[in-house]
């Protein structure tokens, strides 16, 4: 016992110790969330209660610690209740000032009475400083019986600030608040102090307060004894359970936050971190006037998704928004073409999509501001929220039904939230507010359809220019030598692109060797890996949710977001991000004064290095920076000007730099950003451009290429070189719906700049200047080496004497060639593998292991650089036999169908002679395989998963095992 309460204390010291290992980019939540409310809004101790019943009955959905009783989170938000408050500061001898004249700031800190004093001071001190007064404090009662130890090692002191109005105005009052808190996260995280983290205020204001910790359901009645009173009565209760995926629970990080509970993930939340960030520098309110740039930086980049979103939502509101309207921006519902509702909501809808990109789930959203609470889901609705209300009033919504017992004749209605919708409620009202009410009154509060019509810019209505000049044989020759095109690569993926309008299909797995460790040059984009959604469950299909998946997306000069006129929309409208050389023209020869654009070479000396190369880099954010302020709207980066001394600087690299230069200068969101470029060519290209700002992209190499292979033939289907640039950007435009579905994202608007990648081999350097954010793990090449791929392909296109090869470089990269890039699997390593399993010849099953095992003379993998210390040898004796080693082994959940109906029996057939497990995937497995063979052997998995499906549930069960093991992912 003793030493597991020392293992615990050392956790704890690794969650307040974390910083340099942990990265706060991952946090994500996966929850149980609901509310409960009076339509009366009369306020009723019953609801709080009611609101923990609903807490304790989603304690399933959250997550224990290690020690069992440690939860992840739970809370509950109420309206601050005023008779309980009354009686509690009149035992401590000062009376209240009438509701609204006073402010209850819940409050989190640290445990050493110095450390508390110093940050109850300052936070005093801002009080007064703004302009209110501080009634006083109260310590809040709590009882640590029954916590786990290591929520009960983290545990901040909390207690709760009285705020008095004095001289500011009752209507200003709740928005001083809000600016109050944020100084005081601004002013106490400059502290160098030990415990400035267990510092947190979880609510200051006058209408809310919330009641959160790092507690299970059942706990935050015993540990906030305030809740059990009955005079701390509410007219609703907003409860969250929290299940933290990919984190380290926190007090602070458990919900409710201060206006939403949230269930899901935002899976784009590094771009709209970017985008808001990006947006600052523009953002004027006539709301909150001066006190706006004190509250700046608008979020604290180290929460979580949802506090994050917390965070936005409430600058929305305290601007001026009402909330629906603030949650429609930031969560619109699918609205294309196709989709059938009223014009005016469709053009609030095209409007907003402008001014702010969805802020892609999956996402349950439960939310009030004191006057209004409800839900919405995301466009996709992959998380559930199902609402019951009663004949008497009572309006209970969660993350299932069933989270009160309700009598059935007490039942009025009963449903379920659908993907894009709102319940809401309106307690000033006292009713509910149907989802196409709201909207509709929310759509028509400005002439958003007049102004989306008058306003809207696209490529069509500019100046249209003659035929564009095909590029000469020679000229595309040297250009593909430049940017590496092969002959692999024309056959395998630009040819059925543009034959048949498809990502060409290729089998799982790449047993290439990594960039960093090719013995080629490799183009920057090699070095970058798509990551992808923790909890999203299922993925998102692209074929089937075609209805709520878009790549159309806006480029010019954005506005201040927390402003609506006419020209918020005079910005370009791309249906999408793929141009041709004739849009090129199109936007060159531009003469729209909302269309201003400048051009910029993105070139270096291909005689130089590194130095060079930064240099170059330089010379380009130095000019972005003089054309946007001489009003640049859209810039154009370009390596289509390369000669002989000028080699083109990897794209990825200039667009990724331009992107975060122009976000630390405070200018991105004054201009859009088109990319030129001949290297880019496959999906992941376009979708690495798109992920770190560009806009749009012309592929002009790939463009001239597939007009070069229709004019010769080269195509499985004969086309024209018109109707084959075609097919080639239909094929880029599935293969980017594919892509950022993985992701769980819908829309390219949110896509755009969220840089979801990670970097293999890349150097600190590189990614802290120029890939911002980006996580890259082992370290790697910088400038040097990234400058010298480029030029060695550069002398390829360019030789000292003569011409440039007429062949390209057969390539390597799919399939093994002489001369090409090194893989795993080698054609020996597969002939020995093949042939001692035939031969049952296990001497050369042993040639065949030290050949993949031993990658000392050829790496192509990270693990092929370790290497083992010689120690001292541990006695055979004492090591656990082979026999008893292997019963634990299990293999990987592949369904039936990612690979072979016989490959799947083959692994489930050995590892049931092992004694073993295998997993039948999802969808469980043919009845068939329970039947054992004729010699004997069972085909039959031993973990069956099953029951995996929208509803976001995966059942996996071992044979003969006495429990299920429910696996819930939301």
């Amino acid at each position: 016992m003793q030493d597991e309460t020392q293992a615990i204390k050392r956790y704890a010291e690794f969650l307040r110790a974390s910083r340099a290992l942990y990265n706060p980019d991952s946090q994500q939540d996966s929850c149980g969330v609901g509310f409960v409310a009076r339509l009366d809004a009369v306020p009723d101790h019953d609801i709080v209660l009611k609101g923990i019943e609903v807490l304790v009955n989603l304690e399933h959905r959250g997550a224990l610690g290690g020690d069992k009783s440690t939860g992840d989170g739970a809370g509950i938000l109420v309206r601050i209740p005023d008779a309980f408050f009354r009686k509690q500061l009149k035992q401590m001898r000062f009376d209240l000032p009438p509701v609204g004249d006073y402010a209850v700031g819940m409050v989190f800190l640290p445990q050493d009475e110095n450390l508390s004093k110093k940050f109850r001071d300052a936070l005093e001190n801002l009080v007064r400083r703004e302009g209110c007064e501080v009634l006083g404090w109260r310590e809040v009662p709590v009882c640590s019986d029954g916590l786990g130890q290591l929520s009960l090692s983290t545990r901040p002191a909390i207690n709760q600030i009285i705020v008095g109005r004095s001289r500011i105005r009752k209507e200003s009052f709740e928005r001083k608040l809000y600016v109050i808190r944020r100084l005081a996260e601004k002013e106490i995280a400059k502290c160098n102090d030990e415990g400035m983290d267990d510092f947190y205020i979880p609510s200051l204001s006058s209408r809310k307060i919330v009641y959160k910790g790092m507690l299970t359901g059942t706990q935050l009645t015993t540990f906030f004894p305030d809740l059990t009173d009955s005079d701390f009565a509410s007219p609703y209760a907003l409860v969250h359970q929290r299940y933290s995926t990919n984190t380290l629970p926190s007090w602070k990080l458990a919900q409710p936050f201060r206006f939403l509970g949230h269930n899901g993930e935002i899976n784009t939340l590094r771009g709209n971190i970017n985008r808001i960030r990006s947006r600052e520098m523009t953002m004027t309110s006539d709301v909150l006037g001066e006190d706006l740039e004190k509250i700046k930086p608008i979020i604290d980049e180290s929460g979580s998704d949802s506090a994050i979103f917390d965070s936005v939502l409430e600058l929305l509101v305290m601007a001026g928004r009402s909330l629906p309207h603030a949650i429609m921006m930031m969560v619109p519902e699918a609205w294309g073409k196709k989709i059938h509702m009223s014009e005016d909501k469709r053009a609030f809808y095209e409007y907003h999509s402008a001014i702010m990109e969805p802020w892609d789930g999956p996402a349950a959203l439960a939310f009030t501001d004191d006057r209004y609470i409800g839900a919405t889901l995301d466009r996709n609705g992959l998380r559930p929220a199902r609402y019951t209300v009663t004949r008497d009033g009572l309006v209970v919504l969660a993350s299932e039904t069933g989270v009160l017992d309700i009598a059935g004749d007490n039942m009025l209605k009963r449903g379920r939230l659908q993907p894009g919708k709102m319940f809401l409620v309106d307690l000033e009202q006292g009713r509910i507010v149907p989802d196409n009410e709201i909207k509709a009154k929310i759509a028509r509060q400005r002439p958003y359809r007049r102004w989306v019509k008058e306003n809207r810019i696209e490529l069509r209505g500019l100046f249209t220019p003659s035929q564009v000049s095909r590029e000469d044989p020679e000229s595309l020759r040297r250009k593909q030598h430049t940017f590496g095109y092969t002959e692999e690569e024309l056959k395998m993926v630009i040819a059925p692109m543009a034959s048949r309008g498809q990502e060409a299909i290729g089998s799982m797995g790449n047993d290439q060797a990594l960039a960093v460790l090719s013995n080629k040059p490799q183009l920057l984009f090699s070095y970058f890996k798509q990551l992808f959604a923790q909890v999203t469950n299922p993925p998102i299909d692209p074929l089937r949710e075609e209805l709520v998946m878009s790549v159309m997306n806006f480029i010019g000069r954005a506005k201040n977001i927390l402003e609506e006129s006419p020209e918020h929309f005079r910005q370009l409208r791309l249906h999408h991000p793929i141009l041709t050389p004739m849009d090129m023209a199109r936007l060159r020869n531009a003469r729209h004064p909302d269309i201003v654009v400048r051009e910029i070479d993105i070139l270096f000396p291909a005689d130089g290095g590194g130095p060079a190369l930064e240099k170059a880099l330089e010379s380009v954010f130095t000019q972005a920076e003089e054309h946007i302020s001489h009003g640049a709207t859209i810039l154009i980066l370009t390596d289509r000007n390369m000669d002989p001394e000028h080699a083109p600087i990897p794209v990825l690299l200039a667009t990724s730099g331009l992107h975060h230069h122009l976000i630390n200068k405070g200018l991105r969101s004054a201009t859009g950003m088109i990319i030129e470029t001949g290297e880019a060519r496959e999906i992941m290209h376009f979708a690495l451009l798109s992920g770190y700002g560009a806009s749009a992209v012309c592929p002009y190499v790939a463009f001239s290429t597939v007009s070069e292979m229709a004019e010769e033939g080269l195509l499985d289907n004969p086309r024209t070189p018109e109707s084959a640039m075609d097919a080639y950007i239909t094929a880029i435009k599935k293969g980017l719906l594919k892509t950022f579905s993985r992701m769980g994202i819908s829309t390219i608007r949110s896509y755009f700049q969220a840089q979801i990648f990670e970097a293999v081999g890349l150097g600190k350097e590189v990614i802290d200047k120029y890939f911002c954010g980006t996580p890259s793990r082992v370290g790697g090449i910088g400038l040097d080496q990234i400058a010298r791929e480029s030029i060695e392909r550069h002398r390829r296109a360019f030789p000292k004497h003569g011409k440039p090869p007429r062949i390209l470089e057969a390539g390597g990269a799919y399939h093994i060639r002489a001369g090409g890039d090194k893989h795993l699997w080698s054609p020996e390593a597969i002939y020995k593998l093949q042939h001692s399993l035939r031969t049952n010849d296990y001497e050369m099953f042993k040639e065949y292991t030290r050949l993949i095992d031993d990658q000392s003379a050829a790496h192509a993998t990270l693990r092929s650089l370790f290497k083992f210390k010689n120690t001292k040898s541990i006695p055979i004796d004492k090591v656990e036999p082979v026999e008893k080693i292997v019963r634990r082994f299990a293999s990987a959940a592949m369904s039936f169908g990612s690979i072979s109906k016989e490959a799947h029996e083959t692994i489930a057939i050995a590892l049931n002679r092992l004694g073993a497990v295998s997993n039948s995937g999802e969808g469980g497995e043919d009845p068939a395989r329970y039947v054992p063979l004729e010699n004997g052997d069972s085909r039959r998995s031993g973990i069956k998963q099953v029951a995996s499906g929208r509803f976001g549930v995966t059942i996996e069960y071992l044979v003969n095992a006495d429990e299920l093991q429910i696996k819930m992912a939301q």
